[in-house]
């Protein structure tokens, strides 16, 4: 069922079921359908105004939301998606030059921007303002798009390279939501705590589901671990979607207070090492943990349950609807256990980059499509991942894909992160690198008996760094280009360890 259809019949059902909880403020069924409805009038009136065509007109009217994660997020997001309208999601924390960068590219008819605890609509090309408060006469009802026509447009995490934005078309997340729901089990009692930026795919799609199925959703406005364990138990959370750094935190802090009503954790956005899970299970006993592997371009490509095999590059069976293909540099198929470029076919697939794609990333042969990631499938269909070619490092002669050494740096006692990468080297081209965030316990020589244990020596890195505190992006990753230029400017954030 359509998310706006769904809220309206959940709003009508049970009205006073909590739907959405931030900073304090919980609303309703009955109060999100109703502030959604007030926002979406406002947008109606307003956009009427509109003297520029957005990058999408013809088709829809474009809505840029940068909001972040504000209590009245997901009542603007509906709105926003409604009747026919695309969002375009833009994260207000990124550099001012980078989010004004976004709007020139899409020329949004509207903007809306949070202002303390209301909402900002703004028509730029008419040069029309107008802060969202009281309530609005004869609001329209909340009605869905036909299926077919655009209503979302996020952007990459930009950690390497300029954010690039991905046009989805409703009718793939329509599919994606309603295998998901059975996939993962959400019904109305499926009370959902997701800390990250609403802004990005992980989270966002979190709060879809989550309303879809008739349950609540509980964000934040900043992670911090403490709090997120005092949220959790105050509210009986069964289920966590967040990324492995996030789920990190927690288990530290959760140590010797385990918290049983927690019985789901999703987690995306890198892999979790042995030690992780086993970290989980004691924070979150009755939890089951569910990894899966997935891109903004393509939706669900793998998952990864509990009794699925577990190494430094699998990522688990297929989601269900959706068929794998490794091919070569020809675009032809290969065996089974050779390595080659990942290709997906499925309903989930987006309708690919607009408003300045570089070329890079997605690209589509025939049905299926890819964002260039390499593996390759095994015997029993597992997927094994290992990462972009251009992030693959040639050292000596040899091919390395840092993400399976961060891995089993990550399955070291006391080591909280970690980041791979090449640095130029004028005799092996280049020479693996890595930094790292050190934990309670962590010590040299254990970490260096560890890598030598698991990796061969071409692997191993031959410069380390310590960084106390890792610089992450809003969506929780590393910052990449950051790290490297503090390596660069010998940044005191950064002790040399080898």
């Amino acid at each position: 069922m359509p998310l706006a259809e769904a809220v309206a019949l959940h709003a009508t059902e049970r009205p006073h079921s909590p739907a959405f909880r931030m900073e304090g403020r919980v609303f309703t069924y009955g109060e999100l359908a109703a502030e959604a409805q007030r926002i979406l009038s406002a947008i109606h009136r307003l956009g009427a105004q509109a003297t520029e065509e957005s990058i999408l007109s013809g088709r829809v009217r474009l809505v840029a939301l940068e909001t972040g994660n504000h209590p009245l997020f997901p009542a603007a997001f509906i709105a926003a998606t409604a009747a026919g309208h695309c969002a375009a999601l833009i994260d207000p924390h990124l550099p001012d030059v980078a989010r004004q960068r976004m709007e020139q590219r899409l020329r949004p008819e509207i903007v809306i921007r949070a202002e303390g605890d209301l909402l900002r609509i703004d028509v730029p090309s008419a040069g029309q303002s107008r802060l969202l408060q009281g309530v609005s006469d004869a609001p329209p009802a909340i009605t869905a798009g036909d299926g077919g026509e655009p209503f979302l447009v996020v952007f990459t995490s930009g950690t390497t390279a300029e954010p690039k934005a991905i046009l989805r078309d409703r009718q793939s997340w329509r599919v994606s939501l309603k295998t998901g729901q059975g996939f993962f089990g959400l019904g109305p009692e499926t009370t959902t705590y997701a800390p990250g930026p609403l802004a990005h795919g992980l989270t966002l799609y979190a709060l879809a589901e989550t309303l879809t199925a008739g349950a609540e959703f509980i964000g934040v406005g900043h992670f911090e671990a403490d709090q997120a364990l005092a949220t959790i138990a105050a509210t009986g959370a069964k289920r966590l979607v967040l990324v492995p750094t996030m789920l990190r935190r927690l288990c530290e802090r959760a140590a010797g207070s385990p918290l049983p009503s927690v019985r789901q954790i999703t987690v995306a956005g890198a892999k979790l090492t042995p030690a992780d899970r086993d970290a989980a299970r004691r924070a979150f006993p009755k939890a089951q943990v569910t990894e899966y592997y997935g891109a903004s371009e393509l939706g669900f490509i793998s998952v990864a349950q509990a009794t699925d095999r577990h190494t430094p590059t699998a990522v688990g069976k297929p989601f269900p609807g959706v068929r794998l293909e490794i091919r070569d540099e020809k675009g032809e198929r290969v065996p089974a256990g050779e390595t080659g470029t990942i290709f997906v076919e499925s309903e989930l697939i987006s309708d690919g980059y607009i408003a300045g794609g570089d070329g890079a990333g997605f690209r589509r042969q025939g049905k299926l499509a890819s964002v260039g990631d390499l593996g390759l499938l095994d015997e029993d269909g597992t997927l094994h991942l290992f990462g972009r070619p251009g992030g693959m490092v040639v050292s000596g002669g040899n091919n390395i894909y840092p993400s399976e050494v961060e891995t089993v740096i990550l399955g070291a006692a006391g080591v909280d992160g970690a980041f791979v990468f090449g640095l130029d080297h004028p005799d092996l081209g280049s020479e693996l690198a890595a930094v790292i965030e050190p934990g309670d316990g962590f010590d040299q020589a254990a970490l260096e008996r560890h890598l030598a244990a698991a990796l061969p020596r071409y692997k191993r890195p031959r410069r380390i760094w310590l960084c106390r505190k890792m610089p992450m992006t809003a969506s929780g990753k590393v910052a990449a280009r950051e790290l490297r230029l503090w390596i660069a400017e010998e940044n005191s954030a950064l002790e040399r360890l080898v």
